[in-house]
């Protein structure tokens, strides 16, 4: 049984997490404020932490450290009113485990806190290498656990974008990346993804490259091609006779979503372009 502690006022948010199916195996603690929960951090064994959803990450992030120095290896999940890119960066940074701002997806988080709780031994698996407003690189390591993480941080990071072309494009993100970490690297953990997300004045682009050798794009067995029932269920057949996980969409979604997808020649880095407005 793991241990979480909620930081906050808010009764809607502490009442859904106490409440949660997906947390009933879990003891959930709730306290008023940053004083009293810094405290018990340091009175005993908490795994995670969610913040007041009221109070700025600027604010959350100034007893982050403190937190984990009182209890290294804690998970800190940060709800916010709003979040700026500068935020953003300096909660990765600051090794939060995940971001979310309204309007709050009270199940969401819940998957979230319980997925944080599943892993007793957490290392933060992504490095910022550039922050700036127009160009983000990180640096991810080729675990599911990471994968969800960054898409969390990328949903949060792409909010002022309308909801439908947003899930679109998260959808194909995280699908193309979930395709680098196993093909690219058999979502073995020493190795590492690299993640741009570059924006211009006219388009979004993604760029992904993995340590693998790349792949020959006439073989891909492995991957729909289409978006009919028959082809999916053939491929969701074929995958699971190669041991590979649920999905093989990644390049399907991304036709759909992306106005250009363009590959190295060996195949292992790719961009996904997408024109705004379009």
């Amino acid at each position: 049984m793991g241990r979480v502690l909620i930081i906050a006022k808010n009764g809607e948010v502490t009442d859904a997490l106490r409440g949660s199916p997906l947390l009933r195996d879990h003891e959930v603690q709730t306290c008023g404020g940053d004083v009293e929960g810094l405290r018990i951090v340091r009175e005993r064994q908490v795994d995670v932490v969610v913040t007041d959803p009221a109070t700025s990450i600027h604010e959350d992030l100034a007893v982050v450290h403190e937190l984990f120095h009182a209890r290294p290896g804690l998970r800190i999940v940060v709800l916010a009113p709003a979040a700026t890119h500068a935020d953003l960066m300096a909660a990765l940074r600051a090794h939060v485990f995940a971001c979310f701002t309204p309007p709050f997806d009270l199940n969401e988080i819940a998957d979230m806190v319980r997925s944080a709780l599943a892993v007793p031994f957490w290392r933060d698996g992504i490095e910022v290498v550039s922050s700036l407003p127009h160009w983000v690189t990180l640096r991810v390591s080729c675990h599911l656990l990471t994968a969800e993480r960054l898409v969390r941080f990328m949903t949060t990071h792409l909010s002022s974008i309308p909801d439908s072309e947003r899930d679109l494009l998260i959808a194909a993100f995280r699908e193309m990346l979930l395709n680098a970490m196993e093909h690219g690297a058999g979502f073995n953990v020493d190795k590492v993804i690299e993640v741009t997300a570059a924006r211009t004045a006219r388009a979004l682009v993604y760029h992904f490259r993995d340590p693998g050798s790349g792949f020959d794009r006439e073989d891909l067995a492995h991957a729909a091609t289409s978006p009919d029932p028959d082809e999916v269920l053939a491929t969701a057949l074929r995958r699971a006779e190669m041991g590979l996980r649920p999905g093989g969409f990644g390049m399907l979604i991304a036709r759909q979503v992306a106005d250009e997808l363009v590959y190295n020649e060996s195949g292992n880095e790719v961009l996904l372009i997408k024109h705004l407005g379009s």
